[in-house]
């Protein structure tokens, strides 16, 4: 021991040392404890009470024909865009 170290010294390193290892042991059960929880969590067996019931299939498809002047202008239309580019 270093003559001009005082045993209080010696004894709050101890301490400081102690307390720091115990808070990353805390910290890393509480970081795998979590992970564990969100696998849970994505493997869909908890429900989500706040999110409405989704649909299973999309909104109903609309068709509309077009007359051979509007076919046209649409071709125009993609034309003038594709010399864009």
């Amino acid at each position: 021991m270093p003559q001009h170290v005082s045993i209080l010294q010696l004894a709050g390193v101890a301490f400081l040392a102690l307390v720091s290892v115990a808070w990353l042991v805390g910290l890393l059960r509480m970081l795998r404890r979590a992970r564990a929880e969100a696998t849970v969590w994505h493997t869909g067996s908890a429900a989500l009470y706040g999110v409405p019931e989704q649909r299973q299939s999309g909104p109903h498809r609309e068709a509309v024909e077009l007359t051979p002047a509007e076919r046209d202008a649409f071709a125009l239309l993609v034309r003038q865009l594709d010399d864009r580019r």
